[in-house]
């Protein structure tokens, strides 16, 4: 059968009406595509903001509180001394020198050497008196005091005279320490004064003495005043000519309140430490209180409390100085109070 020109026209015409649809649909896919896409950008940005507000009204409405890491102690009651420290040499406290009573004499016998313990009537030289002609019986010096033999100026043959010693006995029972204390420590010193004695041969030992001379003026030159320290010798340990360092005892209490000395903060001329309390509004919530107290003596990073704090109450010693009164805090640790024995420090 032959197509007429009418029915080759139709059947074109449906051919082109039937791609027209096709790129119709896949046009509409497409764009449907693209809308799912930016539909769901649009609801996670609105979801993230949403999110954002409410975390941000959460924030406004419950605000974080900071809370401070810190280390406690308690305050501890005990004793308390202050002292000054000085250095000087040990000398003896009795020395004796010997002379000859004769005119004239050389000396013929030593009997002792440096060194010698010697009891008193001891025969220390022989001295000769003779004269060419003329022959005397020796002449004996003996030691005037029990000690020590120190010095021994007397030589074989020598010519004596009584002017000259001839032997110096130290007495090593009775020794002193001298020390010159400067002139703005003066005030401080007084008769009598306790003194703790240490010496480098005998580490970790500590001697005993007290004042028991002082000079009634100052050296001009220097500006420092003369002290003589006795010291006690049990058992003769202790030699002229050692070197001593000595601890004047110049204040002393007992029964006070004593904390770190890094605990106290000063603040617009106020002094205070910080106590550990409990969060009246949290229960098991320790927070920071503020306690204004009246300071005494430093001693060696040891703080007397004169006022405004009880002995066994817990303070903070580190990290307090970002507190302010109520801060929330955080125990880190806990240190040992202050011991029993009595503090020392340093004076220059």
């Amino acid at each position: 059968m032959k197509l007429t020109v009418d029915n080759r026209k139709k059947i074109h015409c449906r051919m082109q009406m039937a791609e027209w649809l096709k790129a119709a649909r896949v046009v509409t896919v497409v764009f449907g595509l693209v809308g799912l896409i930016l539909l769901s950008g649009c609801d996670r940005i609105s979801g993230g903001n949403t999110g954002s507000n409410k975390a941000a009204a959460n924030a406004d409405a419950a605000p974080a509180v900071p809370v401070f890491a810190v280390n406690t102690t308690a305050a501890a009651q005990g004793q308390i001394r202050d002292y000054l420290s000085l250095a000087g040499d040990i000398i003896s406290g009795s020395t004796v020198d010997a002379y000859t009573e004769v005119q004239y004499g050389k000396v013929n016998r030593l009997y002792v050497s440096v060194g010698d313990r010697v009891n008193r009537g001891d025969a220390l030289v022989s001295i000769d008196p003779s004269r060419p002609g003329m022959n005397f019986v020796a002449s004996i010096v003996r030691a005037p005091i029990a000690g020590t033999v120190v010095a021994l100026p007397a030589q074989l043959g020598m010519t004596v005279s009584p002017a000259a010693p001839l032997a110096r006995i130290s007495s090593s029972n009775a020794l002193e320490i001298r020390l010159y204390v400067a002139e703005r420590f003066i005030s401080r010193i007084s008769m009598n004064q306790p003194c703790e004695i240490t010496l480098d041969a005998y580490p970790g030992e500590v001697f005993r003495g007290a004042i028991r001379e002082i000079a009634p003026t100052v050296d001009a030159a220097s500006r420092t005043m003369e002290i003589r320290v006795n010291v006690e010798n049990t058992g003769s340990r202790l030699k002229a000519g050692m070197f001593a360092k000595v601890r004047i005892i110049t204040e002393f209490k007992e029964s006070i309140v004593k904390v770190p000395a890094s605990a106290m903060i000063q603040r617009f001329g106020e002094s205070y430490v910080f106590v550990v309390a409990n969060d009246p509004k949290i229960p098991g919530v320790a927070i920071a209180r503020q306690k204004v107290v009246t300071p005494g003596i430093n001693i060696d990073g040891v703080l007397e409390i004169q006022k405004g704090l009880s002995p066994n109450e817990e303070i903070i010693i580190k990290g307090q100085s970002l507190l302010e009164d109520g801060s929330r805090i955080n125990i880190v640790e806990r240190v040992a109070p202050l011991g029993p024995a009595i503090n020392t420090s340093d004076a220059k």
